[in-house]
């Protein structure tokens, strides 16, 4: 199995200096060129889908299956079942099966009230005192009912990350879900995929592969106003200002053998020369892992 990935492309025109029609563009052509199964990305595609209906639908209808997951953004200025309408979704959570594998796309994008999980949308997040990044219990449920019932080995992928301490709250149980599957059955889980966090980074945690993936081509700078871009792009990008950017839409090709995971990043550089500390920020994020402007190349067996 053979599929293009890529996360936070973050389409809003006039907003962030990245994901272009002429980007989109570029990673379906590597697909083709690389005679990829499907393309799938992890959360973060488009910040308005139902505003931005010709740009979503490039990729909806794309002769190679193009598959969604949800991220925090993706609901950021339109309802969360607009965005599912938008994106042909019957499901925020859901899996198909390619070539001796399932695929299984989840969403933790939940933030918690009390003892209420609600749904992202609108940026609700922000709302005082907001406990963020939750995976209901139906959820968890069907994520362990699927990966059971599954004939194949899994891959899972999700917007916010099972392996970061900083990631989703209950990542514990979700880990429990998978290292219980794989105590049952070696390899039954092979690879967990997150997006959101903007880093480049492979782990091999109880056996399974778990690879935070870098963003398509930005990075937020947490508390930070900087005038290190011309002005013309300041004044056209009105969150540039906020971010640093990588001079080339970053993507990645993931072949898998068996037990073998093999990934043909691909390397770019910093726009203009600007680093996260050029900027006033940290090289470093919440778990020690910097920015560099890159997806890396590896080949894993896992065994």
């Amino acid at each position: 199995m053979k599929f293009l990935l890529f996360a936070d492309f973050h389409y809003a025109p006039h907003k962030f200096l990245s994901g272009e029609f002429a980007e989109l563009k570029e990673i379906q052509e590597a697909a083709e060129r690389e005679n990829c199964d499907f393309i799938i990305h992890a959360g973060d595609f488009c910040n308005a889908p139902a505003k931005y209906k010709d740009f979503v639908d490039a990729y909806n209808d794309f002769h190679i299956p193009s598959y969604h997951v949800i991220g925090n953004h993706e609901a950021g200025s339109n309802t969360f079942a607009e965005t599912l309408a938008a994106y042909k979704m019957e499901s925020p959570y859901y899996y198909f099966d390619c070539k001796g594998y399932r695929m299984i796309a989840l969403d933790p994008n939940y933030y918690k009230d009390g003892e209420e999980l609600i749904h992202f949308e609108f940026t609700n997040y922000h709302a005082p005192g907001a406990s963020r990044d939750w995976m209901p219990q139906d959820q968890l449920d069907w994520l362990k009912k699927t990966i059971d019932s599954s004939p194949y080995p899994c891959l899972i992928i999700s917007h916010e990350s099972f392996e970061r301490p900083d990631g989703v709250k209950n990542r514990a149980e979700v880990l429990k879900i998978i290292n219980d599957a794989n105590a049952k059955t070696p390899h039954k889980v092979l690879m967990c995929i997150n997006g959101h966090h903007h880093r480049d980074h492979i782990r091999i945690l109880d056996g399974v592969c778990y690879f935070d993936v870098n963003a398509t081509k930005i990075d937020w700078v947490q508390g930070v106003t900087h005038d290190c871009y011309p002005a013309d792009l300041l004044a056209k990008y009105r969150a540039l200002g906020h971010t640093v950017v990588y001079t080339d839409p970053l993507y990645c090709v993931v072949e898998l053998t068996g037990t073998t995971i093999e990934i043909k990043g691909r390397e770019s550089s910093m726009f203009m020369g600007v680093t996260r500390e050029d900027v006033g920020g940290t090289p470093f994020d919440k778990a020690g892992r910097p920015v560099v402007p890159k997806i890396q190349s590896a080949k894993i067996t896992l065994g």
